[in-house]
């Protein structure tokens, strides 16, 4: 079939390439199998010592890496389970049970590393140097030598985590997925998903605009005292563990090393968006003159700035966002198809459903997973763009082995927030409405906001948080840090309301994956340099780029990025991706107003 005439529709995901449902035979030979796997590869423990023979190590690694594989498995297949419905008991049962197993699993396992952490450096370089594609995952589990503590120590800690810090963040989970948001349009009272709630947000009525935020932190605000201590417990349980028994210097530097990110690398790069705040307020000071207001409301951030609905089906989505990504490397589009031709992909919109967006890859061999909640705006079309963006990622790097073919957070948004300017680009070039076009230029900068400010100052409240709660902060304590934190970064360019000092309690990432969200700003002014290169260099760029991608977690992000010339440790490097969207701005400023 000619790639034009495919047509592509809203449809759930199959998780059949993993498991073909909860009460599958092969289900349960997968957990016995790797008990039986478990049990052989415990026999290795006496074999471990400093003079071990490199073929004998290597077995022992591969051996390893066939349990991790099949872990892989079970525990994308429950996670995705859930987030097709967060509701769904027999999924919920499944993730607690996997949590448990994987626990166990890895504690049965855990002399191998912890072995490995304590061998003499001339011996591991010996082994290191006949590893091969696993020689960085070897290397970077000894970068967390000084943290390990000992075998009966680490074992408690892996059995806490399923009943602790695991079992928290999926309660959290549960709890905000079933959250019915009630809004009036025309007349007509709307019970909606956060994600349908959301539309409004970047409706052209200023009306309906405070309607969706009011209504949403509502009904978090209700339950903001609970959400509130669920994530102190959180931050608690972090500290405890890893400052306290690990000894690491912050909470920051956890993810900083989980990421192998030096710490000094991370806090430039807070310190230079901090410092960049004035661009977006600036921004938003012309965005409020196009709007006809002398203010900014917190309301009227993603508002267009002219009444350009434009909508596209699902079918018009997927045509655009991966003929754009033919038109820059066709091998980059062939991936991203696999995604819907192997059935990978839920779009639909469904009560229970995870909200968001995610793109989850199990295993080198298989097609990741992409989710959706499609609902025909711009930005949805980005979105998939970014998602398959992840996609395309990990299919790039499916000759590594399960340990290196995922990279590191920061360096895992490159493809996607790449492939979203490359569909922008697209747009811009086809579009003949300019209020569309002028609509896509307001939409670039603020997407940059979103993925580069907003995330910022959310490590930057997250990094305050954990200090006051450590330091014994109640719940309306860190409500207030949060307005605070917001009014420093808008000063006077936005008001912003009481009901945003929920806003924290809203966000997923904070709960789940301290310090996650860096790695968006990372990523964005990451990209927004590589891009600059992409058009100063055009075709010979291609496979420089595509080498960042293939690279996968197989090296050093610093060591990936300074091979193809780049170079982050400089506060200019982050400062260049600034001055990107400084131009970005002025560009906009000389668009008369009609």
């Amino acid at each position: 079939m000619p790639k034009t005439a495919e047509t592509y529709k809203q449809t759930r995901w199959s998780l059949d390439d993993l498991f073909l449902g909860v009460d599958s035979p092969e289900l349960q030979r997968t957990f016995e199998s790797l008990g039986a796997k478990a049990a052989d590869f415990e026999k290795h423990r006496d074999a471990l010592s400093a003079d071990i023979s490199k073929d004998a190590f290597l077995e022992i690694v591969r051996q390893l890496e066939e349990i991790t594989r099949l872990m892989y498995r079970l525990h994308v297949y429950a996670g995705l389970l859930f987030s097709e419905d967060t509701q769904n008991q027999e999924a919920q049962t499944l993730v607690a049970r996997v949590q448990q197993f994987g626990a166990e699993l890895q504690n049965r396992t855990l002399f191998f590393e912890l072995w490995w952490k304590a061998l003499d450096d001339t011996s591991a370089e010996r082994l290191m140097d006949a590893s091969g594609d696993y020689r960085y995952w070897l290397e970077e589990m000894r970068h967390f030598k000084p943290y390990t503590l000992t075998e009966p120590e680490e074992k408690i800690i892996n059995l806490k985590n399923v009943t602790g810090f695991e079992a928290l963040s999926t309660l959290y989970s549960s709890f905000t997925n079933r959250y019915v948001f009630k809004i009036e349009v025309n007349g007509e009272v709307k019970e909606l998903t956060r994600g349908e709630l959301m539309v409004f947000a970047r409706h052209h009525d200023p009306d309906l605009r405070a309607k969706a935020y009011q209504e949403l932190y509502r009904v978090y605000g209700e339950d903001g005292s609970i959400l509130g201590q669920m994530y102190q417990t959180l931050v608690r349980d972090w500290h405890t563990e890893n400052v306290n028994l690990r000894h690491f210097s912050s909470p920051l530097a956890v993810r900083n090393l989980m990421n192998d990110i030096p710490d000094e690398v991370v806090d430039t790069l807070l310190d230079v968006c901090e410092k960049n705040a004035h661009l977006f307020q600036r921004f938003f000071q012309l965005k409020a003159r196009w709007l006809k207001t002398d203010r900014l409301r917190r309301y009227d951030i993603y508002a267009p700035v002219v009444q350009a609905e434009k909508t596209y089906s699902f079918g018009e989505a997927a045509h655009i966002v991966l003929d754009s990504f033919e038109g820059f490397e066709p091998k980059v589009s062939e991936l991203a198809r696999r995604v819907f031709t192997d059935g990978h992909l839920d779009s639909e919109v469904r009560k229970g459903k995870r909200s968001g967006a995610f793109c989850w890859a199990a295993v080198p061999e298989l097609t990741p997973w992409v989710l959706l909640n499609y609902q025909g705006r711009p930005e949805d079309v980005a979105t998939m763009a970014h998602e398959l963006g992840h996609a395309i990622h990990s299919m790039l790097a499916a000759d590594h082995s399960v340990f290196t073919f995922h990279s590191s957070l920061p360096l895992a948004e490159t493809a996607s927030t790449f492939g979203e300017m490359i569909l922008v680009e697209r747009l811009l070039a086809e579009e003949e409405d300019e209020a569309v076009r002028r609509d896509l230029l307001f939409r670039q900068v603020d997407e940059s906001y979103g993925t580069i400010m907003r995330q910022a100052f959310f490590a930057l409240f997250e990094r305050k948080a954990h200090d006051m709660v450590k330091g014994g902060a109640s719940v309306d304590e860190l409500s207030e840090a949060y307005i605070q934190n917001l009014n420093h970064q808008f000063k006077d360019a936005v008001e912003v309301s009481d009901e945003f000092k929920w806003e924290w309690v809203s966000i997923p990432h904070i709960y789940h994956t301290p310090f996650y969200v860096y790695a968006y700003a990372f990523g964005q002014l990451l990209v927004l340099s590589l891009y600059q290169q992409y058009k100063e260099e055009g075709e010979s760029f291609k496979p420089r780029y595509l080498k960042i991608l293939e690279s996968g977690g197989s090296e050093a992000p610093i060591q990936v990025l300074s091979e193809a010339g780049i170079e982050i440790r400089p506060p200019k490097f982050w400062q260049g991706g600034f001055n990107v969207i400084g131009d970005m701005i002025s560009q906009l400023e000389g668009i008369p107003k009609v």
